[in-house]
């Protein structure tokens, strides 16, 4: 037991961040950026999996991490089918659709995909991917869009909100599955989750257009303008949907999708940027107010997380608008390696049972 280690694996864009745990001990730690032209030769994110695979190879060999101790491969979930909190051994069944993805594509993809072909070459190693983006705990009235034809969805970001959520409750002595939580994960995408007694009943979907504006996503926009944009012959699909999630938010109104650097000319005087993040500021405070009407006001408490949680503004601003609800809590940056750590560990103790995919 002392020798086995746990490989976390979470790609994302424009990098793919590994780690090695010795139990709950990190022993290696790197993320590896990856310029744009790297990856502008692959045509689909899925055609980039061996060109990553073969760096992670070289980091892991580079730090002398003996590969045949690794026996718990645990990677980052991707845009599969809509499925329960927890975590689920990597198959088949799994692999078609992390490749042929039923919602679209995304760097996430990969981590299932690359956590199994390590295992493969492992003798005793098996692949996990665990609280993939698609966690759907809705309740079933939160589906309701208001026509039939479209159906809210829960995509958002589960591992850090789930694990940020559990490790609050831990600090204050109490059980997640005994509390009400709204979780706000703010980074390139923005998405706050109603967490009721575990689960998480209802959330934006930061992914594809819904909820506050963020550093490059358009958020929820007035549908009938949306709908008159789409036929007025002026944009294709391909550049609407590229507003939507792309170069909306910041990049829209600054042209960047830097938060700090928004901050700073904030700070500095700069009228536009002022007013961009107090936009931004607003819509997350009102996307919270809406989530404590979900839990009729009865909310333990609300947490700030992500990247920008670190943005000293930003925080305040959403305190000011939302202390009232409930004691509002800070948890800079994400913990997404760690938690992937902890699933795999949680499941090999036999804590937690491993899922299947169907």
């Amino acid at each position: 037991m002392d020798r086995l280690l746990v490989l976390a694996i979470n790609p994302g864009s424009t990098s793919t961040k590994v780690a090695v745990y010795q139990q709950n001990k990190q022993i290696f730690q790197k993320t590896i950026c990856h310029d744009s032209e790297s990856l502008e030769r692959f045509d689909k994110i899925t055609d980039q999996f061996q060109f990553r695979k073969e760096i992670i190879m070289e980091e892991l060999d580079k730090a002398n991490i003996n590969k045949e101790d690794i026996k718990i491969i645990v990677g980052r979930g991707g845009l599969l089918k809509p499925v329960s909190s927890g975590i689920y051994e990597v198959n088949e069944r799994m692999k078609e659709d992390l490749r042929n993805s039923p919602i679209g594509e995304h760097a996430s993809n990969l981590g299932g995909l690359i956590a199994d072909d390590f295992a493969k070459s492992i003798d005793g190693a098996r692949a996990y991917i665990a609280d993939p983006v698609v966690v759907d705990e809705l309740q079933d009235v939160a589906r309701l869009s208001g026509h039939p034809l479209i159906e809210r969805r829960s995509i958002f970001h589960a591992l850090n909100q789930k694990a940020i959520a559990r490790h609050h409750a831990s600090s204050i002595s109490r059980e997640y599955e005994d509390m009400n939580l709204i979780v706000v994960h703010m980074g390139g995408g923005i998405t706050v989750g109603a967490h009721c007694k575990g689960r998480v009943i209802d959330v934006n979907n930061g992914l594809d257009g819904d909820g506050p504006y963020t550093p490059e996503r358009s958020g929820s926009l007035p549908a009938g303008d949306l709908a008159r944009l789409c036929f007025n012959g002026d944009y294709t699909f391909k550049e609407v949907k590229k507003m939507i999630k792309g170069k909306g938010g910041y990049v829209a109104y600054l042209g960047t999708n830097n938060a700090q650097e928004v901050n700073e000319k904030a700070r500095n005087g700069d009228p536009e940027a002022q007013k961009a993040e107090r936009g931004l500021i607003y819509q997350v405070a009102k996307e919270v107010g809406s989530m404590a009407t979900v839990l009729e006001g009865k909310v333990d408490g609300i947490l700030l997380t992500g990247g920008m949680a670190n943005n000293e503004d930003i925080v305040t601003g959403i305190k000011k608008m939302v202390s009232y609800i409930a004691n509002v809590f800070v948890y800079p940056g994400e913990d997404e390696m760690h938690a992937l750590m902890m699933n795999g560990l949680l499941m090999n103790k036999g804590f937690i049972k491993v899922k299947e995919y169907k």
